[in-house]
């Protein structure tokens, strides 16, 4: 009874998932290459609920030991999530887990931040992690055009709010993403794409390896 309920409401979601998506461009709810399961949020770093979503989503991450592809979506009500991003974005390029840091440290701290403090907090973050923030952040306009290029690619799939959740696997059986409409079915939901994908957390979650080739035994004269 419970698994018929679960499949029930897994099938809801999924349809659920579907029509939000469809007519839109779907190329970016995929894993990364060489996963089967992933999450791929789109979110705003100013966003109330994106907050409260952060803790779940880190959990699944390591939980499951899958990816967390994370989507700059910031919304325009918003008077310093733009700012928030393009930071975000400087911080990626000093590394990538600086980048992560930087967005759960957001979440985390969200409701002391402001438009006028904005600056003084990610010196202070830059300070602690060993690097600085520069005058001029992006001079090229080179993390206004990445955080612009999610934006873009968030309107083509369909986002209307943030956070936007999705489960999303490289199966070629059924359907390979399934937004997450009730974050409290996310591990469910998880679950049955990891069944569809490739049957253990550990056959979804790990990269494929590609096979190695022995080399060539060589036959020693007689």
């Amino acid at each position: 009874m419970k698994t018929r309920l679960l499949f029930m409401v897994f099938a809801f979601l999924l349809v659920s998932g579907l029509a939000l998506a469809q007519g839109g461009d779907t190329s970016a709810l995929k894993p990364p290459k060489g996963y089967k399961v992933a999450l791929v949020v789109f979110e705003d770093l100013q966003c109330p609920d994106c907050a409260r979503a952060e803790p779940l989503l880190k959990e699944a991450e390591k939980s499951y030991k899958i990816p967390l592809v994370r989507h700059d979506f910031p919304l325009p009500q918003h008077n310093w999530s733009y700012d928030a991003h393009i930071l975000a974005r400087y911080f990626d390029s000093k590394s990538k887990d600086l980048g992560e840091e930087w967005r759960h440290f957001i979440f985390t701290n969200q409701n002391s931040i402001t438009k006028d403090n904005l600056r003084g907090v990610a010196e202070r973050f830059a300070a602690e992690h060993k690097t600085n923030v520069p005058f001029a952040i992006d001079p090229t306009g080179q993390f206004k055009n990445e955080v612009q290029a999610d934006f873009q690619l968030g309107q083509r799939v369909g986002v209307q709010h943030t956070p936007t959740i999705y489960v999303v696997s490289n199966s070629q059986r059924g359907t390979p993403f399934v937004e997450v409409a009730d974050r409290s079915q996310m591990f469910q939901l998880i679950d049955q794409m990891i069944k569809q994908a490739g049957g253990t957390v550990e056959a979804a979650a790990a990269p494929i390896k590609k096979p190695t080739r022995k080399p060539p035994v060589k036959k020693t004269a007689q």
